[in-house]
């Protein structure tokens, strides 16, 4: 199925779409839930205008046969590497290869616009998510940064840290 553009069209669907994969009780349906980690919502309508809206970014959705929107990625154009954030796939549809169509199309977007470097942030408790990423090809920088979230997206039920990950690509 085909990975698009997102539009400002998709905000609302895209905006149910990462709250339903990341937090509260839907979320637990899939392996990429933070619920136990952070409380809340973690993005609203306003954030995910403005990520499309950025002329920096860019926001690659997968709508699969039926029509429905069950995966996207937030991409940022960060001058000699392109951040990689908000991999997500709806729960009911986790490990049947969305997430990894998804992370292809970031590296492809990324060399189509002579970017080499990739790199994206994971909560260094996400120890089967880095494995994924791992598996990848995605390695640790060493960097370790605190999660630091305002409260209109998420409370932190504990202080998280994650790690900083980064590809080259051929």
């Amino acid at each position: 199925m085909p990975v698009l553009p997102a539009t400002i069209q998709d905000v609302n669907q895209l905006v149910a779409l990462v709250n339903s994969a990341y937090r509260g009780e839907s979320s637990k349906r899939g392996w990429t839930t933070e619920a136990d980690m952070i409380d809340g919502q973690r993005i609203d309508t306003e954030s995910m205008t403005e990520q499309i809206n950025d002329p920096e970014a860019v926001i690659l959705k997968y709508v699969n046969n039926d029509g429905f929107l069950s995966g996207c990625v937030y991409l940022k154009n960060k001058g000699s590497e392109l951040y990689v954030g908000m991999l997500t796939v709806s729960p009911q549809m986790q490990a049947g290869g969305i997430g990894r169509q998804l992370l292809q199309a970031a590296e492809d977007y990324a060399r189509s616009i002579s970017i080499n470097t990739v790199t994206m942030t994971v909560i260094t408790r996400r120890a089967e998510l880095l494995q994924w990423y791992y598996r990848r090809g995605y390695s640790p920088t060493g960097e370790v940064l605190p999660l630091l979230i305002d409260k209109r997206f998420g409370v932190l039920k504990q202080p998280l840290d994650m790690y900083k990950l980064q590809k080259e690509l051929a």
